[in-house]
């Protein structure tokens, strides 16, 4: 069974969330990274290296530079007439190409893939994640977009798989690149870091939230995140926003500072190895998945935890 696989990049660097999407399409089959960009040479040559991979198909298209799913879609849907199965990371943009590939080739997409049980049968969380259900696909080809905290990263050095380049329609002329604005932080990516440091409502304002959420950040060397309460309420911006609608993370500590723990939000953290809850509420729903909780006034808590470390 050959499988393509979605390489997630910049034009610069992979992404970390395609080496939990290589990991996943091995289980199904021989791994065919595609590397689609403009000037990304140098990201299909670290494609080339990930361990698992067997070969890296390289588009360098302007038409691909900002990953528009219009012109990305009918390349992935023209490749996979040599192959079985297309994966994709659960990231923004693998939500964006999928279902326009699966669309294109008529088939059923399986999204937010857990687990890979057989060739055409795979797990994915419903109901915010509290079911999982077991889903067996009958297509000929199979579209998936695998969840990455369900999944070992493979390694990004040790593969020495041969890079062939491919072309395809370019610019479909459907939709155009206008503009991005990027928020830029010191500190870790959220679905990369491996210590989280989340804020919720009870922080009453946006002062509050990096008056104390960011000192303790910065001790211990880790990412920034929020409820949704805490971003509809304008304490931060939508990207720090993790759960259902946010960014779904899985890092070794988590600490909710604040945090009721509402089913939405739990569906985004609660794979987390450590969970450290503090609120003042003792019948919060988040003491029910954490591992340590402390109740007491996060206003006096976390100061005094900060000093501390």
């Amino acid at each position: 069974m050959s499988v393509l696989v979605w390489v997630e990049h910049d034009n610069a660097s992979v992404k970390d969330a395609t080496l939990a999407a290589v990991t996943a399409a091995g289980k199904l089959g021989d791994v065919v990274a595609l590397v689609a960009g403009q000037g990304a040479q140098g990201v299909a040559d670290a494609a080339a290296k990930i361990a698992g991979v067997s070969k890296v198909l390289l588009a360098d298209d302007a038409a691909y530079g900002h990953a528009l799913a219009e012109n990305v879609a009918p390349l992935i849907a023209d490749l996979m007439a040599d192959h079985d199965a297309f994966v994709a990371p659960a990231t923004t943009t693998g939500k964006n190409v999928a279902p326009r590939v699966a669309a294109l080739l008529d088939v059923m997409q399986l999204s937010e893939v857990l687990s890979i049980e057989s060739a055409d049968t795979f797990t994915r969380p419903i109901y915010a994640g509290n079911a999982i259900a077991t889903v067996k696909s009958s297509d000929a080809k199979k579209v998936l977009t695998v969840r990455g905290t369900a999944f070992e990263k493979a390694a990004s050095e040790g593969g020495s798989a041969s890079v062939e380049t491919v072309s395809g329609k370019g610019d479909t002329g459907l939709s155009s690149f206008v503009g991005a604005e990027i928020a830029k932080s010191e500190r870790p990516e959220l679905t990369s870091a491996k210590v989280i440091v989340s804020g919720g409502r009870a922080l009453q304002n946006g002062e509050n939230f990096h008056s104390l959420i960011d000192p303790l950040a910065d001790k211990l060397g880790a990412g920034v995140g929020a409820s949704r309460a805490a971003v509809d309420a304008g304490y931060v911006p939508n990207d720090y926003q993790v759960g259902q609608t946010g960014k779904i993370v899985a890092p070794e500590v988590y600490i909710a500072i604040g945090i009721s723990g509402a089913i939405q939000h739990l569906a985004g953290m609660k794979d987390s190895k450590t969970i450290i809850a503090i609120n003042k509420d003792e019948d919060a729903p988040i003491f029910q998945v954490a591992d340590i909780g402390l109740v007491g006034d996060l206003f006096k808590v976390v100061p005094e935890l900060t000093e501390k470390l």
